[in-house]
């Protein structure tokens, strides 16, 4: 007779109901929609300070299997996208959980680098997918101001201070200088893509910011497959699992604007505002939505 004793459940464990024994497995859901970074005073962009508290309540539920990042963004701030993207894979990769990411409309561009937090990235087959490149976008407002008479009265200490400024002429240097931002830039986002994608890329010409169909995409290795999220763990942990949506806008007027009244709204910084919600759009738009 063996030396070893099978050690038997506790009795609270032998008379309590199956479904409280073994709780169902749980998906936390982690939904990053729109613009990154990009803020305006009526719909302020993703950024690791708002979505920190949702990310680490998601790796706290119970029973939690895995983790789906619902993902419909065309980018924005790159430095907004890799600290998301940074700070989900150290929880994942501290609890040892996976992490499933699902496209809607599109991840592209800093969306496509929320994705690349994902062990696995799924896609809808018209879904938009890549633009793993860099883009600085303006206006210009010197024919502007001198049809109005405005007279602009600017006061810096640094002769590059006021580098690519609106209200003044381009210049050849502050380009090359920006250019050259945009190339340091890019090449951390394709040395990203190549370590998270690794071997499953199939073409090595996806870096020059074009974008494509979740089918194409596909084919390319930037996602794994085409799949409804729950579709997808349904599939995967069986008909019982939760699906388990974390975050939301609670009070966002007065959470991220600090607002005491409507009044507030009319910012001093009003034209900046403006700037800033047409950029948002213009991110929109070049992917057709």
């Amino acid at each position: 007779m063996s030396g070893s004793k099978h050690k038997k459940p506790s009795l609270w464990r032998r008379i309590l109901p199956r479904r409280w024994r073994e709780p169902k497995p749980v998906v936390g859901v982690l939904r990053l929609a729109g613009a990154i970074g990009a803020v305006t005073p009526l719909k302020p962009g993703l950024n690791l300070h708002d979505l920190n508290e949702s990310i680490e309540k998601v790796f706290e539920l119970k029973a939690l299997k895995a983790v789906a990042l619902q993902i419909n963004s065309p980018g924005g701030s790159p430095v907004q996208s890799a600290q998301i993207f940074r700070r989900i894979r150290e929880l994942a990769e501290e609890n040892e959980i996976p992490v499933y990411a699902f496209a809607e409309d599109v991840a592209a561009s800093g969306g496509y680098m929320l994705a690349l937090a994902g062990d696995e990235i799924y896609a809808d087959p018209s879904s938009i997918i890549g633009s793993i490149g860099v883009i600085s976008s303006g206006f210009g407002f010197v024919k502007a101001i001198e049809k109005l008479g405005v007279e602009r009265r600017v006061y810096t200490a640094g002769e590059k201070k006021m580098s690519l400024d609106p209200f003044s002429p381009e210049s050849k240097d502050d380009i090359e200088r920006l250019m050259a931002l945009q190339l340091d830039v890019h090449k951390t986002f394709i040395a990203m893509v190549k370590e998270r994608r690794g071997g499953r890329l199939t073409d090595e010409d996806i870096f020059t910011g074009e974008f494509w169909s979740g089918k194409k995409a596909k084919t390319l290795g930037l996602i794994d497959g085409l799949a409804d999220m729950h579709a997808f763990m349904t599939g995967k942990f069986g008909e019982d699992v939760k699906i388990k949506p974390v975050g939301g806008e609670k009070n966002w007027l007065k959470r991220k604007l600090g607002l005491s009244s409507p009044n507030a709204l009319m910012s001093q910084h009003w034209a900046e505002d403006l700037i800033s919600a047409a950029e948002t759009r213009n991110l929109w738009s070049r992917y057709g939505l």
